[in-house]
């Protein structure tokens, strides 16, 4: 049985994943370089692997133009359930925005 109340996690490389993609489909390599620092080569399509895992992207594979060698990119995107889950946990950022836990 599915707990309807449960939020879905999401990671900061996660989130930084889904707002890039937010703006335009893009491969591994091109997020790393929008993301200016914020992601990393070497986990980049772990990470997108564990999302798409998650039905937070989806991804497809780019043809190879002609004359061209070696293997064909791999393009990710947003599903919608990915979409909602990045609206949710900006809505809920924008709610706690000022918020301290109280001191015991």
């Amino acid at each position: 049985m599915t707990d309807s109340t449960h939020v879905p996690a999401l990671s900061r490389t996660e989130r930084t994943i889904l707002e890039l993609l937010a703006q335009d489909e893009a491969f591994g390599l091109e997020l790393v370089e929008r993301s200016k620092g914020a992601l990393k080569r070497g986990t980049v399509y772990v990470t997108l692997a564990r999302m798409q895992e998650k039905g937070y992207v989806e991804s497809r594979t780019e043809p190879l133009p002609a004359g061209a060698i070696g293997l064909p990119r791999r393009v990710y995107r947003p599903t919608a359930y990915g979409v909602r889950v990045l609206d949710a946990w900006a809505m809920a950022a924008r709610a706690l925005r000022g918020v301290r836990p109280q001191e015991a």
